[in-house]
């Protein structure tokens, strides 16, 4: 995007910190924030004191009026997952550009008529897959690229979450599929945008089975759990369990949400152990690519550890790929992403082991280096993302880590799937899901 924009931020939850920083600071020159919209005013107050500013403020009925009065050239989308199709679409429709936060939607419906309105206004819609930016999940497309294994014909995936950062999805908004479309979607989407950008291919045919097994009351129960409650704060019982947040525990979480939820009634400090869970929290999945190559998935959330592992299997040999990545609690001091972009936050130095061994046929393994990094959140890649955003001049990228509609599309399309296949029990044609999608 040209400098000197306009932006506006919908959305003041904890993600949108991290750009709110970028444009009040860092990028201050050639990106402007000029205005922010939320349905709670009680957290975009808190938003503004946490941030030290003072910036016109709307409610999402005057999302149009906000656009034209404050002269608005992009917008930047941190709302709720189900919503983000709602502001995109009227961001595009109002003549604006639009960065979103991933995943762009979460069903085939509000996919199409994102598609269909950039298509219509020609606006741009930038979808902010962080992951693309790091430098170890960078060098795996180097070396994806320069064909150091040949023709990828298998990869095998799986991502644990742990019991600190995993949780966290059950005791907020997305716990309710609605809202967020499950971890499939909200989650993984970060994974499938992964692999369709490593071996540089689409997602076709895709079968998916996946429960709740270790969240919610009925598990927890089946573990002979007795006692419950409805939420961490203020509960004699949930301080006895090591699954509770407590709000007032931590005086960003507090001003942000706790002492907000009068507005809305939004409460983020859920039990993850009890009813109105709909999302899974083990999943597997199988992939076909249009490029024939097949992708076995899985995510855990509940495990001992955090990180990932990749394989790729080609016609000249393997790569095997291993990351321990940082569990964190959203908007908490130790959310790497949330904690050094607010006012006085700390810097948070990355420390994630990383191996990345490549294995040729008729060959010895050869380990691949990659630089250690310190600046920041996923593994560096927040900083490079912003940079490539918001910086002056965005340096041509050969390894085309931008993502714009079509990868947002595509991104989410293995999820969708995968949700509709775990429903059926049946495999799913991604392309009878959002006909005319090109690629």
């Amino acid at each position: 995007m040209p400098s000197s924009q306009r932006y506006a931020i919908v959305g003041t939850g904890g993600r949108s910190f991290m750009f709110g920083k970028a444009m009040l600071k860092t990028y201050a020159k050639t990106a402007k924030l000029a205005a922010l919209c939320d349905l709670n005013p009680l957290r975009i107050a808190a938003w503004q004191a946490q941030m030290g500013t003072k910036l016109p403020a709307y409610a999402p009925a005057d999302f149009a009026r906000m656009i034209k009065r404050e002269r608005i050239d992009a917008v930047i989308v941190t709302t709720m997952d189900r919503t983000h199709h709602t502001y995109i679409c009227a961001a595009m429709e109002a003549g604006c550009d639009v960065i979103t936060e991933k995943p762009m939607t979460t069903d085939a419906v509000k996919c199409r008529e994102i598609m269909d309105t950039q298509a219509r206004t020609g606006k741009q819609v930038r979808v902010t897959f962080n992951y693309r930016y790091a430098p170890r999940n960078s060098k795996v497309k180097e070396l994806l690229m320069s064909g150091a294994i040949g023709r990828v014909h298998s990869v095998h995936f799986e991502w644990l979450l742990d019991t600190k950062h995993g949780a966290d999805y059950f005791r907020r908004w997305h716990r309710d599929k609605a809202n967020s479309g499950g971890l499939m979607v909200h989650k993984a989407t970060h994974h499938f945008d992964l692999v369709n950008w490593w071996i540089d291919s689409v997602p076709q045919t895709v079968m998916a089975m996946g429960d709740l097994a270790f969240y919610g009351r009925a598990n927890a129960e089946a573990r002979g759990v007795t006692e419950f409650y409805a939420r961490g704060t203020d509960s004699p019982l949930a301080k006895q369990d090591p699954f509770a947040l407590d709000l007032k525990g931590d005086e960003t979480m507090r001003k942000l949400y706790h002492e907000c939820e009068a507005a809305d009634g939004y409460q983020r400090d859920q039990s993850v152990f009890s009813h109105g869970i709909s999302i899974e929290d083990d999943m597997g999945v199988m992939v076909r690519y249009r490029n024939r190559a097949v992708m076995t998935y899985h995510l855990t959330a509940y495990s001992p550890w955090e990180g990932y592992r990749v394989a790729f299997n080609g016609d000249r040999g393997r790569i095997e790929y291993d990351v321990t990545e940082n569990p964190y609690v959203s908007a908490t001091a130790g959310d790497h992403n949330f904690a050094k972009n607010v006012k006085g936050g700390a810097e948070h130095v990355v420390e994630e082991p990383v191996q990345l061994l490549l294995r040729p046929h008729w060959g010895p393994p050869q380990k691949v280096e990659i630089p250690k990094t310190n600046e920041g959140g996923h593994g560096g890649a927040d900083g490079r993302m912003l940079a490539d955003i918001f910086g002056a001049k965005p340096p041509v990228d050969p390894l085309e880590r931008a993502a714009g509609v079509e990868a947002g599309a595509w991104s989410i399309m293995t999820g969708i799937a995968a949700n509709q296949s775990m429903a059926s029990g049946l495999p799913v044609d991604v392309a009878s899901l959002v006909p005319r999608m090109t690629r």
